[in-house]
This record gives structure tokens, sequence and C-alpha cells, in this order.
């Protein structure tokens, strides 16, 4: 079995975990990547020609001005609006608590000056040039936020050029896999001053590769140093790769079986991308060139329809709605369907479970950030309550944004945060509806009946006296309402007022909109 198995490793087979697909959609104005784990869309990100994402991108500001109510600058980055950046994002940050500290041996002996909120705004006065990296995009009106904390990526590791402290991601839980990254991070060459963490690709990863990794970080970094020397103020210094290079960069590693991208070109962009890194991940790079859409012969595009919807279905036959607000974004579970078996708390469990499983890849899938707020089936057992809850901070852990959980609360209610470094792919692809604004509903005929006689009784009171004859332009829908239903009601109308009123419809017309006119002046009139 030992002999079958080392067969299986030599010839690049993986012994167990599902199988990973990329497929790459390259066109003129977007690009998209998606990834399959047996099939089923787990990651998917896209990128328009229009809209080059900025996020992690490094510019040369300057400070416009001071808001110290908010404790806050903005700072322009040659973008339409000022980029925001508070006191806070001003100052040296701590490593995050998903990355464990490592000291090394050499420390420097200059002790630093604690800074503090009250020192930024004579840090950097109004005027002064600074340097700033994106941390969240322009979403809505506002503009981006930006910080002072700049740290480079590598395939392997980050690079944090103004903070001198070392971690590795707690993400590789390997005990001795741990113990050998920390030799080869104290190891390193690395410039005093400056930090670096490893990353979760870095597990299992020859020491020569992160050499060469910090090597390349670090003739970026000259490069951005030079630029913010010899750059006007409000320059670009580094934006982020595009996101095919991205994709080699962060998703491109040992665990994919298969890329396949419909562009040539962009092919063989991406195998001298990833030649130095990996030979087997360059054989797992393909063209492809059927006649079909690449993402509709791999099965992608039906799955994005289906996650996208308003009400997605779980495999049980319960299901989500899933309704985005400025304020937060909501998320109903409903058992539908799954009417289960005779153990209801079973059925219940089942069905929040799925939820859970469906709610991470959601998130992930549409990008949604900010607060969330999770209405799972009510479940009387605490026990169960803290089975779902558990497993959502599990099936939290592969997502690349930050995201805090708390713990099902009395009423049913799981809320939790997500980093928002962009808007959501629906925010991003879609524009209110110009016939509800945006609503999703507009007014019934009823309504608008009613609405309409309330205008007819102000206009021909009013005009009583000048006016005798009113043309009346209304939607097809309400004027059918207006036939069969109330037509008493408005030959009562005019009886009352001694006029005559007539009726068109127009299918262009609003249906929450009407005219009314003098018939023989064709004059509208308002109320």
């Amino acid at each position: 079995m030992n002999v079958i198995e080392t067969v299986k490793r030599f010839l690049g087979v993986r012994k167990k975990g599902p199988k990973i697909k990329l497929i790459i959609s390259s066109e003129k104005l977007e690009k998209r990547v998606a990834l399959l784990e047996d099939g089923q869309l787990e990651e998917y990100s896209i990128e328009r020609e229009t809209d080059r994402n900025i996020v992690g991108g490094i510019f040369k500001g300057k400070v416009r001005n001071i808001e110290h109510g908010l404790k806050a600058m903005f700072v322009d980055i040659g973008y339409e609006k000022n980029a925001f950046l508070h006191f806070w994002d001003a100052m040296p940050a701590a490593l995050d608590s998903g990355i464990e500290a490592v000291q090394r041996s050499k420390t420097s002996s200059v002790v630093k000056k604690k800074i503090t909120a009250k020192d930024i705004p004579s840090i950097y006065p109004v005027g002064s040039d600074v340097m700033v990296q994106v941390t969240k995009g322009p979403i809505s009106n506002k503009g981006p936020r930006v910080t002072t904390n700049i740290s480079l990526a590598g395939r392997y590791m980050v690079l944090m050029p103004f903070n001198d402290q070392c971690g590795i991601s707690r993400k590789i839980e390997d005990i001795k896999e741990r113990q050998r990254l920390r030799k080869i991070l104290t190891e390193l060459s690395l410039p005093d001053g400056m930090g670096i963490i490893i990353r979760t690709a870095g597990e299992g990863q020859k020491a020569r590769f992160f050499v060469r990794d910090l090597s390349l970080l670090l003739d970026q970094w000259k490069q951005i140093e030079t630029g913010m020397q010899e750059k006007p103020a409000a320059s670009t210094l580094m934006l982020e790769p595009d996101l095919i290079a991205r994709t080699v960069r962060d998703f491109l590693t040992e665990t994919v079986d298969e890329v396949q991208i419909d562009d040539l070109k962009e092919v063989e962009r991406m195998q001298t991308l990833v030649t130095s890194i990996s030979k087997r991940a360059r054989k797992a790079i393909h063209h492809y060139s059927g006649t079909k859409p690449i993402f509709d012969y791999f099965g992608v595009q039906a799955q994005i329809d289906k996650a996208f919807l308003r009400q997605v279905w779980l495999p049980c036959g319960g299901y989500l709605v899933i309704d985005e607000t400025e304020a937060m974004i909501t998320i109903d579970v409903n058992t539908g369907r799954n009417k289960g078996n005779k153990d209801m708390e079973k059925t219940l469990l089942q069905t929040n479970l799925e939820a859970v499983d469906e709610i991470s890849r959601q998130l992930r899938l549409r990008n949604i950030g900010g607060l969330i707020v999770c209405d799972f089936i009510d479940m009387k057992s605490r026990k169960d309550q803290q089975t779902v809850y558990h497993r959502m901070r599990d099936r939290l852990k592969r997502d690349k944004a930050r995201t805090h959980v708390l713990p099902i609360s009395a009423l049913g209610l799981m809320e939790m945060t997500r980093q928002r470094a962009q808007e959501s792919l629906s925010s991003s692809h879609y524009s209110p509806c110009p016939h509800c604004g945006g609503k999703g509903v507009v007014k019934s005929v009823m309504t608008m009946s009613v609405e309409l006689q309330r205008a007819l009784h102000t206009l021909m009171k009013r005009h009583q006296d000048e006016v005798h004859e009113f043309k009346v332009t209304v939607h097809p829908d309400l004027l059918t309402r207006l036939r069969n239903e109330d037509d008493e009601l408005l030959a009562d109308i005019q009886r009352r007022y001694s006029s005559r009123l007539s009726f068109r419809s127009d299918a262009t017309l609003h249906i929450e909109k009407f005219i009314i006119t003098n018939a023989v002046t064709n004059q509208e009139l308002t109320v």
C-alpha cells in the first residue's frame, strides 16, 4: 500500500480531497475566474476593463484636509473622490489575530517612539505628501479608504516595509511545519525595520522559494520608493496585478488539478508566470478551444445564475432568501419542501446546517460585506444551536475576507460581519430598476384608482367654472379597473361637477403615473 501511495505522489495524484478546477473566461471587456470543487462553484471573481480594482494599490497622496471631529484625514490620490484616512489607520498596526507572531533573533536596538492618534495631525499636516494603500474601494457615494500600513503580497509571503513584526498564518496547523517555517523566517535576510508574514500557500515549500519571493518583493518595494521620490502628488505608485495574475499568485497551488482558459495568449502568460513556481502547475494549464462558451461547457454559468437568485434552494428542500440593503444583508432560512421525518428537531438541525454551508458559499460568491444577519429556523436545543454556530465558524475559515460571527441569539438570529473591500457583485453588476426605483414593488391598480379619483375631485372642483371636459391618460391595467370596477364612482364624479371625463390608455406610461388635461385646449392640469 505504501508503494502505491508513493507512486501516486510521484505522478502528482493527490491521496484525498476534492478535485479542483480553475475555469477562466477572458473577454475584451471582462475577465472571469471560477473555482470548482468536484464540479461545485466555490469561488467566483470578475474584473472589467473599465472598473480596474484599486484595492491593494499604493499611491502617493496629498493631505487635503483634516477633520478632527471624525479623527480622519482626506487624501487626494488622483481619483474623483478623496480617500478617507482614519487616524487609527495612520498608526503602526499590530498583527492580525490570524497570524502567530515570530520573534527574529536580530532585533533593532533603536527604541521607537509610540505614536498615538493625537500625533497624526502633526505628522501629516494639510498639504503634506503621504504614501497610502487602498484597503477598501469606493462604494456607492463614498470614496476609497486607505492606510499608511503598507503591505506587499507575494506568492508565499507578505512584506511589510514599515512594520518590523513577523509571523506565520495560523491556517497552517501542522506543528512540525510551523516549526520549520519559523526557522526559515528567522534565517531570511531582511532589512531593518521591515517585517514579513508567511502565507498559507507557503506550507510545504522549500526555503529557496521564500528567498526568491522576498527578493522579488524587495525589488518591487525599491520601485515604489523611487516613485514616491520622483512622481508628483496624487500619483499611482503600484496597482495590484490583474485578475489572471492574481489568480496565479493566490489560487494556482499544488492542490489545483486543472486550469482551463479560453484565450491562448492568456494561457501562454499564465504558463510563463507559473514556470518558476511549479512545473506541475504549468502542466495543469490548458487552452479551451471548444465551440460552446467555456462557462457553459463546464456548467459554471448555470450555477452562477442559480446562485445569484434572491431565493436559493438547499439540497434538503429548504431555501434561503437573501436581501441586500444599504445598512445590512439579511438571510432568512426556511424549511420549504423539507418536511423531514417524525423527528422534527433533527429536520430543523439538518436544514440549518445545510443553510450554513450555503450561506458561507454565498458570501464568497456574491462578495457580500458589512453587517449580515441570518434568521435560522428556531431550535429549542442549545446543543443544536452551538452545532450550527461552530459549523459556521468552521466554514468561514476558507474565506479570504476577515469575518467575525456571534452565537445564535435567543431570537434565533446569528449576527456576523464580513470585511467589505469593494462593492458586492450585485451592486456592481446591476442598476436600480428604472420602473420601481429599486424598491421591487409598484403601487397596486386599486391604490392608483383611489389616487386618480382624489386628483379628479381636486382639479374638477378647482376648475369647475372654466373647464367642463377632462381627458385622462392612464396605464392599460388601471384603465381596465376603471371600466370594470370603478365606473359607477367615475359617473358620480361627473354628475357632481357637471363635467365630462374621457379616458385613453398608454402602455408606455408608468403604472404609477396618470395625466389629466383640459380636453379642449389639451393643457395639462396638475394637482
